[in-house]
């Protein structure tokens, strides 16, 4: 997969419907969220995601690829999300695994609010 495409996968991984997080999520897929439980495997995001409503917009920067082997995207980039008049920002990484020619599935990500110091 080239870069582009993995940056669009990502962003629909945001914006997408439930059914979509279902195609794309592995059973086995690994998450941390910054909301409790804070740990999710596969089934438990795909769940958790189906409750909470898609962000309508999306934009990355800090984009990094790496692809250790074949069949293994690594990426981490920052993300800033709105919806319904809610800002979010996180530093992210997902881990793509592929399955069959153009077919990918997301095997771990994980979402760092940035801290603030007061």
């Amino acid at each position: 997969m080239d870069d582009e495409r993995i940056w669009e996968f990502e962003a629909s991984l945001w914006t997408g419907d439930a059914e979509h997080y279902r195609k794309v999520i592995d059973a086995a897929c690994l998450m941390v969220l910054p909301a409790e439980p804070f740990t999710f495997t596969g089934a438990d995001a795909i769940r958790a995601v189906q409750d909470t409503p898609r962000w309508e917009e999306v934009t990355f920067s800090h984009q990094q690829v790496a692809r250790p082997q074949e069949g293994l995207i690594v990426i981490h980039y920052k993300a800033e999300a709105q919806r319904e008049g809610q800002a979010y920002s996180a530093y992210c990484t997902s881990t793509l695994r592929r399955l069959a020619h153009d077919e990918w599935r997301v095997v771990q990500h994980q979402q760092t609010v940035p801290l603030t110091t007061g």
